[in-house]
């Protein structure tokens, strides 16, 4: 059976808006960013446009690395 590629998720598309716009409104880039989550930036990238399906654990890294709740980078 093979297998399809899945759309990325309304809340993943949420998590990486939000994420770029904390990031660009702190003028932080995206090496910033990835250095103090110890998350490669390019990693960080693709979070932010939608295409890594992240996990909680990096999700929390990268909120405490913008100083923002995670519940801030996932609210509706």
């Amino acid at each position: 059976m093979p297998k399809t590629k899945r759309a990325p998720s309304a809340a993943r598309k949420l998590f990486g808006e939000r994420l770029r716009a904390e990031r660009r409104a702190k003028g932080l880039t995206l090496e910033d960013v990835g250095e103090a989550a110890d998350i490669a930036w390019n990693y960080v990238a693709q979070v932010e446009r939608g295409e890594r399906n992240i996990g909680i654990d990096n999700m929390a890294a990268l909120a405490d690395a913008l100083d923002v709740s995670l519940a801030s980078l996932l609210a509706r």
